[in-house]
């Protein structure tokens, strides 16, 4: 892929321009790293401080009922890009590349897709966990860098024995020394170019993931003594199977008993906050470039996160679980044709994503596609999808979220049914109660069948027979 320094010579040099009646809109992709529902559109978290995310929201369609099909980075993303699910390419966990997946070695990334169809690539950040390397690294015609992570040399508030991955504090002075801020100021630079063909521009921000660190100003937004905290009784669990109840152990998140037992709740709750504030403002200086820009009429904008957070919902820190918290996810479109207005709240899935821009853009239909096109929830959010968002976390458990109801599967055969209607917490488990068995089986007809084995490569085999990570959860 061509560095960030080629830019001003690359589109005048290698890319031939379309026929003018063949010129399509740009998309802007914004993906943000461990975003739950904690944002002003949707209502997560009462005091949040998300002023251009809500402004994005304002001008387009917020889907708010949409979840990840994995509960963790790595697999999410390779879903996102490839349009399709862990039960067809086999990652359930983080491990295997794009490229490294033998289900995948002939489909092409939504960014290689686009290439092939008069598009110019430009990516930064975190967009696949990878990176864009090996067989797939011509996908991107222009790599914008902005992976740097910034840490302090001491950890600032981590407690005795847990892993540095969870520290956070204030940390740096400036928003200039976050390797997001300086993405985000790429972004606004190419932003401000003339193209030849229409751009792909992904741009994928690190914040709120852990370790928590952000510029101090973003911590005075919130009274650390005050804040809300999420609720977590202790009656929660009562009624839930054993399954996943000690899912991140090894992944060395905390477990809600350390983080009470070390007073830490308050500070990484807030620390969250802050990460989400400042991400916010980098989100803005891309969104306040594109507005400016010669693209702002022609340029459909997507922003998503991979998957939710938990910060002591169900006594349970971090991600990988089917749990509300952990799946659902920010996602929105806005652009030429997208009308603001009412929010959509039919159940999406990330891997909905791709299929839906393809149509926004008029792009030849992608057989190898499993999401399904959100255009119709563009157009009229009411328009009901009989399809439910599914969840896979590590082989053989699944989520099933519909419009009113959550059904889990596990593996060993447990089950967990909520209703949303009433129960938008998940607090009661209503899945042993005989008059939820019909809606239960109704649900279950769509747990995935023929599931892809998850597929390690060779290193993640190695740690597992070394005890580093386990065979199987």
């Amino acid at each position: 892929m061509k560095p960030f320094s080629f830019l001003l010579f690359s589109f005048a040099l290698s890319f031939a321009p379309l026929h003018s009646e063949e010129v399509k809109p740009n998309v802007l992709m914004i993906s943000i790293d461990d975003l739950n529902d904690w944002t002003g559109f949707l209502g997560g978290y009462p005091e949040v401080h998300t002023p251009h995310l809500d402004e994005l929201a304002r001008q387009g369609r917020i889907f708010s009922n949409a979840h990840c099909a994995i509960p963790v980075c790595s697999s999410s993303r390779v879903s996102v890009m490839s349009g399709l699910p862990a039960t067809t390419h086999g990652s359930y966990e983080i491990g295997p590349a794009y490229q490294e997946l033998p289900a995948l070695e002939e489909v092409p990334t939504l960014q290689r897709y686009f290439k092939d169809h008069g598009y110019v690539t430009l990516s930064g950040g975190k967009v696949l966990h990878h990176g864009f390397r090996g067989r797939i690294a011509d996908d991107i015609d222009v790599d914008l860098g902005g992976r740097k992570k910034t840490r302090p040399k001491e950890m600032i508030h981590l407690p005795k024995g847990w892993s540095k991955a969870w520290d956070w504090g204030q940390f740096p002075k400036n928003d200039t020394e976050m390797g997001d801020h300086q993405l985000a100021l790429s972004a606004a630079e190419v932003l401000e170019k003339d193209f030849d063909q229409p751009f792909f521009l992904s741009v994928g921000f690190f914040r709120p993931h852990v370790p928590l660190y952000a510029p101090p100003k973003w911590f005075d937004l919130y009274d650390v003594d005050t804040l809300p905290l999420p609720k977590s009784p202790e009656s929660d669990l009562a009624d839930l199977p054993m399954n996943f109840r000690t899912i991140n152990d090894y992944a060395l998140a905390p477990t809600h008993a350390k983080v009470l037992e070390t007073g830490s709740q308050r500070g990484l709750t807030q620390a969250y906050l802050a990460s989400i504030s400042f991400v916010d403002h980098c989100v803005g200086i891309v969104l306040d470039a594109l507005e400016k820009s010669p693209h702002a009429d022609n340029t459909v904008i997507v922003l998503w996160s991979d998957h939710g957070f938990h910060l002591g919902e169900k006594h349970h820190w971090a991600k990988r679980t089917l749990w509300e918290e952990s799946t659902r996810v920010p996602l929105l479109f806005a652009g030429p044709g997208i009308d603001p207005g009412e929010t959509c709240v039919e159940p999406a899935s990330l891997i909905d994503i791709f299929p839906t821009l393809v149509e926004l853009c008029e792009l030849p239909k992608n057989s190898l596609l499993e999401g399904i096109s959100l255009v119709p929830q563009l157009e009229d959010p009411k328009t009901p999808r009989e399809h439910p968002a599914i969840t896979s976390s590590y082989f053989g458990n699944h989520a099933i979220r519909t419009r009113d109801w959550r059904y889990i599967r596990y593996a060993d055969g447990a089950e967990e049914l909520y209703d949303h209607r009433v129960d938008p917490d998940e607090f009661t488990n209503l899945a042993k109660d005989p008059e939820h068995e019909v809606i239960k089986q109704r649900l279950a007809k769509w747990l995935p069948k023929n599931a892809a084995p998850e597929f390690k490569p060779v290193r993640q085999r190695e740690q597992v027979r070394g005890g580093v990570i386990p065979a199987t959860e």
